[in-house]
């Protein structure tokens, strides 16, 4: 994806953003020669359900999760996952607290 279309996507409404993900939920189904009906045995859902987010309504995370996990493609929320970032104040009393030295044996 180049810089130009990450900046397009800031400038839709949220509403535009969410055809956007209908659309291309659509064309993966479609790429698949998957039938709205298949795709709903296939994920748990209801075909007006899938008709209805393919329509650009907007549908729950959980839906769009039995979706993407029915068409294989669960490796999309990737773009989601963040490490975790700790301050460097967090880090530097992290390191003040950690052992300098082992303590003696008891009874030495």
């Amino acid at each position: 994806m180049q810089k130009n279309d990450i900046n397009r996507y800031y400038s839709m409404t949220d509403k535009a953003f969410v055809k956007e993900i209908s659309n291309s939920l659509k064309q993966m189904r479609l790429n698949n020669n998957i039938s709205q009906e298949d795709l709903a045995k296939k994920s748990g859902l209801d075909r007006t359900t899938i008709s209805r987010l393919e329509g650009g309504d907007a549908g729950t995370i959980l839906t769009i999760v039995k979706i993407l996990r029915a068409l294989d493609r669960l490796d999309l929320f990737n773009v989601f996952y963040e490490e975790p970032v700790i301050s460097p104040i967090r880090l530097l009393k992290l390191e003040q607290h950690k052992r300098k030295k082992a303590s003696p044996k008891k009874g030495s």
